[in-house]
Order: C-alpha cells, then structure tokens, then sequence
C-alpha cells in the first residue's frame, strides 16, 4: 500500500513547481508580446535597406578605396564586398542564456552541428561566433571533437538586444574576413513565426550573392531594380556607409528574432510543464484517496476484529 506521507509529499512538491513554471509563463508572455512587436516594427526597415543596397550594388561596377578614411575593419567594403574561394566558413550562432525553452537551443545547436558537418564533406573549415551561454556551453564540447575553433563569444546580451551588441559582434567578424581569417559570414538563427512557432534559419551576409539571402524567408519577394542611380559625392563613399549598416542591421534584426522565438519556446514550454503538473497532481490525489480510503477500511477491519475477539 502506498505510503499517505510520501503522496502527500510529492503532491506537495509538484504544486510547489507548478508555481514556479505558472509564473514563468506569465513572465515569458508578458515579455514575448513586447518582443513581438519589436521584430515586426524592424523587418520593414531591413527590407528596405536591403533593398537600397541591393540598388546601390546593381549601379556599381567596381571597388575602391580611395581617398576613403578607413578606421575599422567594417569600414574597409572593398575587402568585404570580395568574393574569394571558400576555404573556411565563418558562422554566427545565436542561442540564449536561459534554459527552459522546451528544444529552441536543442533545434539550433542540432542545425548548426548539421552544416558545420556539410562543410567539412566539401573541405571547408568552419569558425565560430557564439551568442548565449547555451550554445557556448553545448558547441565547445562538440567544437573540440569536430576540430572546429570557437572565435568569439557572447554571452554578456540580454533579452533586450540593442545596436550597439550587433555593431561589436559586426566588428569582429568583418575584422576576421579582412585578416583572411574567414571567407564568408552568415548567421544561424531563429526567426520567430508566432506565439507557438519559430523556423531555425541560415542568413548568408557575405559574399554578397543575393542581397535577399541575408534575410532568410520574410525577403522572397521579387523587388524590380531601378537601373539608373546618381551617386553624391560617389559610390564609394556611400558604400562604405551603408555596407557596414547592413551588415550590422541584419546581425542585430537576427537577435531580435532569436530573443522573440526563445521567449515564444519558453512560454509554450512553460504551459506544457504547468498542464502537466496540473495532470500529476490530479493522478496522485485519486491514489492518496485510494491508499487513504484503503487505510480507513484496515483500521475498521482491526476494530470490528478486535471486538469479535473479545466477545469470544
């Protein structure tokens, strides 16, 4: 017979976690529903500068960096706009800080060690740049056996991503691609769908092919491009502005989408842990009922004994 204490115990146990994931769902609704409306406010706006530089790029023949002042690595768009033969593949994976998000970390991480092993079939290198303690914590062990070099990590960004993370995340990979240290850049990330849904995705930056790559579905659209474009003062020098602003703008529209897509997991998660506690703690409550119903026909089984004992 089960023992009233121990139900009664684990019956304890669960609700106290329950409380804990209840709250948890409420934090992370409150939190995906101010996420939601920042990724849909920054999607027109890359789209657009997606397509201005799609435009500026059509209308340019060639690459120079004369009478440029180049100060940082992002600044130097001749380097970055080369396309040179791949020999290794420089990746941005971004995951989070958090667990508690159902298999979000699990599906990234399973993605990326996925393309990390097409490129390897091809004989190209792979390095990585890692957002979140997650995926530092998962991929430096697999990084180890795959012989694969972990440039850089991130794990100081909060759930509230700003410009200022992209453009030092943006820094250090355009700084790689400049010193030949990587011969591409693209980003694994999520992109958040709705409350209940997310598609794991690749945005290839660099080399540019296809502008509309770098922002993986929502950019699919055929957009006609204008053919003729005056440059004031040159091209050049609008290159090197606005280069460095796509770059950085796709990689910080790429955390925002990963920030929305964790909290959407961890709130759908978190649901899931609370209807199942809910579940539990009814299953449990019909077995303490049973063993105490069990317990109370015993003690009165040994009562009416006893009493036949002694009229005997």
């Amino acid at each position: 017979m089960p023992n009233l204490l121990d139900i009664k115990d684990r019956i304890s146990s669960i609700q106290n976690t329950k409380k804990i994931t209840k709250a948890m769902k409420m934090v992370a609704a409150a939190k995906v529903k101010k996420s939601q409306i920042k990724v849909i406010s920054a999607r027109p706006f890359s789209r657009a500068l997606a397509e201005a530089f799609a435009k500026v790029l059509a209308n340019t023949e060639g690459f120079s960096s004369n009478g440029l002042k180049i100060e940082r690595a992002i600044d130097n768009y001749p380097v970055l706009m080369q396309k040179r033969e791949q020999k290794t593949a420089g990746i941005l994976v971004i995951t989070s800080n958090k667990g508690l998000a159902g298999a979000y970390n699990a599906n990234v991480i399973r993605f990326t060690l996925k393309k990390i092993q097409e490129y390897k079939e091809k004989g190209i290198d792979t390095k990585l740049f890692i957002v979140g303690t997650k995926g530092v914590a998962s991929l430096r062990r697999k990084a180890q056996e795959l012989n694969v070099e972990i440039v850089q990590s991130y794990t100081k960004i909060s759930q509230e991503p700003s410009s200022a993370n992209a453009i030092v995340i943006a820094e250090d990979m355009a700084q790689a691609f400049v010193d030949n240290s990587i011969d591409s850049i693209e980003i694994i990330t999520t992109r958040f769908k709705n409350m209940m849904s997310y598609k794991v995705e690749d945005w290839k930056i660099l080399p540019v092919d296809n502008v509309k790559d770098a922002l993986g579905d929502d950019s699919k659209e055929e957009k006609s491009i204008d053919p003729l474009m005056a440059f004031e003062p040159d091209s050049d020098h609008i290159l090197q502005k606005i280069v460095p602003m796509f770059i950085t703008n796709i990689i910080y529209q790429a955390l925002l989408e990963a920030v929305a897509s964790e909290l959407a997991a961890r709130m759908t998660a978190m649901s899931a842990a609370t209807n199942n506690a809910d579940e539990m703690i009814r299953l449990l409550t019909i077995d303490y009922n049973k063993a105490r119903q069990a317990a109370i026909t015993q003690e009165i089984t040994e009562v009416v004994s006893g009493a036949d004992a002694l009229k005997n």
